[in-house]
């Protein structure tokens, strides 16, 4: 009697099955452990100027730094207010948003805006 074809085919994709890949999260937050690769992605997210996206850029930011408890810990904050800063609505002050740039290494700068050649 031949073998049922779901039997083969499951044991074919056993055999096969490649190693599970790293999410893109988890690999954006290896990524994010570099700080020049943090800065230069805080900077491509602040260019585009969507408060919500910049939120969660410095979350993910503060994870590949530790985490967002150990984030708010060096940045002299509660979790809680870090948490809340942090969300997709949060709106923090600018001594709060240095407080926790500086705890992950990073801080504010500011640049002229490039006009084009004439």
């Amino acid at each position: 009697m031949p073998k049922p074809i779901l039997r083969i085919t499951e044991r074919a994709a056993r055999r096969s099955r490649a190693a599970p890949s790293l999410s893109y999260e988890g690999w954006l937050i290896e990524q994010l452990k570099d700080p020049a690769e943090a800065a230069a992605y805080l900077e491509a997210v602040l260019e585009d100027g969507d408060q919500a996206a910049i939120m969660l850029a410095l979350r993910q930011v503060a994870q590949a730094q530790g985490g967002l408890a150990k984030v708010a810990r060096k940045a002299h904050l509660t979790r809680e207010a870090t948490y809340k800063m942090l969300s997709k609505s949060g709106n923090p002050e600018l001594r709060s948003l240095r407080a926790v740039l500086k705890a992950t290494g990073l801080r504010i700068s500011v640049k002229p805006i490039e006009k084009p050649a004439a």
